[in-house]
């Protein structure tokens, strides 16, 4: 029987490369978006192989409205990959209470969410991948991203522990951690500062986002079965853990 894989933040980047390699590997894939036009987006793209739905992560009677309907229209999801995040960047002395609020909800406290969701399923069929998507910010800290770093180190803390819950189950728990990736957001920092990045960066490049989706694809499958509560670091040597 084909698999359910469920990827929030689906409707570009990251999310939308893992979508698609899930797809090649013979996944059915519900991709989610923040809105209507993105979750209409992503069925047409994925037409027949998989479907777009909108989900606010921050919002847990958005959360428990996508659970209930993915759970009646698919199958229960076998994969969870947690890829929705936001940033709201601003230097710790005058970072606004709602800036630190709508990244912790989002990011970590969504995530949690959604991930209870779908596990009494995985529980059920005693098989199960779950991916968290942190990022290297998370190890390395960043000036004006006390707020981000703080919710992706918290991730790779919630992973190791939901490892140590789920391991008798079948079901594996890891994060992947990437570095600076080319994306539309990276796409948009000044030609300056990408340079400056790069000066970090051993491999002198920044990532694709189909390098990230392969190994999202490999911790999906059964050669990965011997790998959980791992935070794998990607990204051309700027950092290692």
């Amino acid at each position: 029987m084909q698999k359910v894989a469920v990827v929030t933040g689906a409707s570009r980047g990251i999310g939308h490369a893992i979508s698609g390699e899930l797809i090649n590997s013979g996944f059915f894939v519900v991709g989610t978006s923040t809105s209507q036009a993105g979750a209409e987006k992503i069925s047409k793209g994925i037409s027949g192989l998989g479907f777009g739905m909108q989900l606010d992560i921050a919002d847990t009677e958005s959360i428990d409205h996508f659970a209930n309907e993915v759970k009646e229209r698919f199958e229960a999801p076998l994969v969870l990959i947690n890829n929705a995040g936001i940033t709201r960047d601003n230097i710790a002395i005058r970072m606004k209470n709602e800036e630190w609020d709508d990244v912790i909800e989002t990011n970590l406290s969504g995530l949690f969410r959604i991930t209870k969701a779908f596990l009494r399923g995985m529980i059920k069929a005693r098989w199960g991948r779950i991916i968290n998507l942190s990022s290297v910010v998370g190890s390395m800290g960043n000036p004006g991203q006390t707020n981000y770093a703080a919710s992706k180190a918290g991730i790779e803390g919630y992973t190791r522990s939901l490892s140590l819950e789920l391991g008798s189950r079948g079901i594996t728990v890891n994060s992947i951690a990437p570095g600076y990736i080319k994306t539309e957001m990276t796409q948009e920092i000044a030609e300056s500062n990408q340079q400056a990045m790069l000066n970090l960066i051993p491999l002198g490049r920044f990532g694709d986002a189909a390098e990230v989706a392969a190994l999202a694809s490999f911790l999906c499958n059964e050669s990965s079965s011997y790998i959980t509560g791992e935070t794998i670091h990607i990204n051309g040597g700027m950092y290692r853990s």
